[in-house]
């Protein structure tokens, strides 16, 4: 389907396969890595399957904007920021739904564990959004210290902590409810409070406020 057919039929009714043709500009190209993908365009635009070595179509210069998956990547990244931007001067505490939504396009499918603060003002507005550690496939190591500093240097006067299970599994481990508690100690000398703090596997996020757990 043409771009002008796109856009007279309306472009919610496209296949993916047409989305994806209008931002690849090949047909062939967009059917293959759909396919490759399972047919699912969670899949095919999760970062696990984004890698350098998916990178394979640069020329002898390193350039890699003729390539696909830096294309897909593109987009994908654009939208995250879509997601951030509109969060930007809303209360996230009642606003649950777009929080969840922009750690599990930020977090899902990575292969690795992030550790990532949510720092808000004292009406609960998003000031920053800011990645702090980077782990293993099963753990990654957290300084209290660190986050301090992090919630300092803009003035938080609350956070939402986040981070990625790999392993699918949407639950708390005993070392998560430990951290959570101690960094919650840590940033109540500096007057900063811990309101939530979610756990992100593959499509599921689970809330430690929802749970008692804060």
């Amino acid at each position: 389907m043409e771009a002008h057919m796109l856009l007279k039929n309306g472009i919610t009714h496209a296949t993916d396969v047409e989305l994806l043709t209008a931002l690849l500009g090949n047909r062939g190209t967009a059917s293959t890595l759909l396919w490759q993908a399972g047919g699912s365009l969670f899949s095919l635009l999760n970062e696990e399957r984004q890698t350098d070595a998916d990178l394979c179509c640069a020329d002898g210069a390193g350039n890699y904007a003729d390539d696909p998956i830096v294309k897909l990547l593109a987009a994908r990244e654009l939208a995250v920021r879509a997601i951030t931007e509109e969060l930007r001067g809303r209360d996230c505490l009642g606003s649950p739904s777009e929080v969840r939504n922009l750690l599990k396009h930020r977090l899902a499918g990575l292969p690795h564990e992030v550790f990532v603060c949510i720092q808000l003002d004292n009406q609960n507005q998003l000031i920053a959004y800011e990645e702090l550690f980077r782990g293993t496939l099963t753990q990654t190591s957290v300084y209290p210290r660190e986050v301090v500093k992090s919630c300092l240097r803009v003035n938080a006067a609350g956070v939402i902590f986040a981070h990625n299970h790999p392993s699918g599994i949407a639950e708390p481990s005993r070392a998560d409810e430990l951290l959570t508690r101690a960094l919650k100690d840590a940033l109540a000398l500096v007057d900063v409070k811990v309101l939530d703090h979610f756990i992100v596997a593959g499509t599921c996020t689970l809330s430690f406020a929802e749970r008692g757990l804060i």
